[in-house]
C-alpha cells in the first residue's frame, strides 16, 4: 500500500491528508501538541479556497458550515467611506467560517486509512537518491513514500531541506477574536454585510458569522497595527486595543468592549523570505513536498494564508494522488512544485501590496492610498484568487 506521512494536522495537513486517503494512500498524521484542536477564531473562504476544499471532498458538506460574505466595503476611522459596499459578481461569493467548524468537518472525511499520532514533534528528516523519506522524533523513525510538511511557518522540514527561505516578522502585530452571538452588542445598520476600516498603522475588520457558527453564531473581528507584538498579558492588550480604537466609528469600540481577554488571541504577522528555492524533494520512490505555511507563509491581509494552502492540497492529490511510488510519483512531486511555485509568488506579491497599504502612515502617504484604494482593492481581492481552478 502507498504510504503518506502528514507532518502538521492544521487546517492543511488535515485536508491533505483526507484527500489522500480518499485516494487510497494510508496516511499517518503527525502532530507535535497532545491534541487536534482548532483556534477559537474564524476564517474568510475566499473562492479559490471554496473551491479546492470542494475539490478535495465533494461531499464536505461545506455550504452547510460557511456563511455567504458580502462585500462590506472600506471606511476611515471617522466613518467615511474609502470604497463604498459593492454588489457580488459572478462566481461564487466568499465565506465565513468557524474554525471548530472547519476542524469537525477535515477530521470527519478523514477515513479509516489515517492514524493521527499526537504529542510526536518532529526533529529530523533523511533523504536520498536511494532512501524513502525518512523523519523521526528523537526516538521513533518513520518511513513512508511521501512526507508533506505541512508544520507551519516554522517547520522544521523546511529549514532542513530548504534553509535559504527564513521566517521573518512582517512588522506588524494582530489580534483575532469570535464574540458568541448571545454577547454581540447592538449593530448599525450595514455591519451584517461585514465591514473593514483603515487607518494610519491601523486596521479593523468585522465580520459576522453565521447562527449556527461554532453552535453559538457571533462576530469574528481581526484588529491590525504596525509595530511588534505585545509583550504584555492578554488583558492588558486588549484594554490597549480598547484605547487605540477609542474613537473609531461604531461598531468597532462596541464590539472591542464587549470582547474578553480569554477571547483574544494575538499574534505576530510572519512571513517567508525568500520563499523555498522549489516545494518539492524527490528522494527513492517519492520525496517530500512543502505545503501551506510551511512553503509560503505571508502576512494575513488578504486572508490567503488557508485559502493558498488548500489549494496546495488540491494541486497534490490531483497530481500524486493515483500516481505509483516510482517514476510516477517523482514526477508528480516535481509537478506539483512547477505548479505551486509561479502561484505562491503571485499571491505573495499582492499580499505585500496590501501590506503597504495598511503600514501607510503620514499625510501624504495617507492621501495616495486613500486615492488608489478604489482602484486598487477590486483588483487585488479578485483576478488572483476568483480565477484559480483545481487541476483536472
Amino acid at each position: 500500500m502507498r504510504t503518506a506521512v502528514v507532518v502538521g494536522a492544521g487546517l492543511a495537513g488535515l485536508a491533505t491528508a483526507g484527500a489522500l486517503a480518499r485516494c487510497g494512500w494510508h496516511v499517518v498524521v503527525l502532530e507535535q501538541s497532545e491534541r487536534v484542536a482548532a483556534p477559537p477564531t474564524a476564517l474568510v473562504l475566499w473562492p479559490n479556497g471554496r473551491r479546492a476544499l470542494e475539490s478535495l471532498d465533494a461531499d464536505g458538506g461545506w455550504s452547510a458550515i460557511a456563511t455567504p460574505l458580502p462585500d462590506g466595503g472600506v471606511r476611515r476611522p471617522d466613518g467615511q467611506w474609502l470604497v463604498t459596499p459593492r454588489a457580488g459578481g459572478a462566481g461564487p461569493a466568499p465565506g465565513v467560517v468557524h474554525l471548530e467548524d472547519l476542524y469537525d468537518a477535515l477530521v470527519a472525511g478523514l477515513g479509516d486509512l489515517v492514524e493521527i499520532r499526537t504529542g510526536f514533534p518532529v526533529t529530523t528528516i533523511r533523504t536520498g537518491p536511494g532512501l524513502r523519506p525518512v523523519i523521526g522524533d528523537g526516538r521513533t523513525e518513520i518511513e513512508a513514500d511521501l512526507v508533506v510538511a505541512a508544520d507551519g511557518i516554522d517547520s522544521t522540514l523546511r529549514r532542513t531541506l530548504a534553509p535559504e527561505s527564513a521566517a521573518v516578522g512582517s512588522g506588524f502585530a494582530a489580534w483575532q477574536a469570535v464574540i458568541p452571538g448571545y454577547r454581540v452588542p447592538p449593530m448599525p445598520d450595514g455591519l451584517a454585510a461585514g465591514g473593514e476600516t483603515l487607518g494610519a498603522g491601523y486596521r479593523f475588520v468585522a465580520i459576522p458569522l453565521g447562527e449556527r457558527a461554532g453552535g453559538q453564531g457571533g462576530v469574528y473581528w481581526v484588529a491590525t497595527a504596525a509595530g511588534a507584538p505585545r509583550p504584555e498579558s492578554p488583558a492588558t492588550q486588549l484594554e490597549l486595543l480598547r484605547r487605540w480604537f477609542a474613537d473609531w466609528h461604531p461598531p468597532v469600540g462596541e464590539l472591542l468592549a464587549a470582547t474578553h481577554a480569554g477571547e483574544l488571541v494575538p499574534q505576530e504577522v510572519r512571513e517567508l523570505r525568500p520563499l523555498p528555492r522549489a516545494y518539492a524533494f524527490p528522494s527513492g520512490p517519492g520525496g517530500v513536498v512543502l505545503l501551506g505555511d510551511a512553503a509560503h507563509a505571508m502576512p494575513h491581509h488578504l486572508g490567503q494564508g488557508a485559502c493558498l494552502a488548500f489549494e496546495d492540497a488540491a494541486t497534490l492529490r490531483a497530481l500524486a494522488g493515483e500516481a505509483a511510488p516510482g517514476p510516477a510519483l517523482t514526477a508528480a512531486l516535481e509537478a506539483y512544485s512547477r505548479l505551486r511555485q509561479p502561484r505562491a509568488t503571485t499571491v505573495v506579491r499582492q499580499t505585500r501590496r496590501m501590506s503597504a497599504v495598511v503600514q501607510a502612515r503620514g499625510r501624504l502617504a495617507l492621501r495616495a492610498r486613500d486615492a488608489a484604494l478604489n482602484h486598487m482593492r477590486p483588483r487585488i481581492l479578485s483576478a488572483p484568487f476568483a480565477e484559480w481552478q483545481p487541476p483536472d
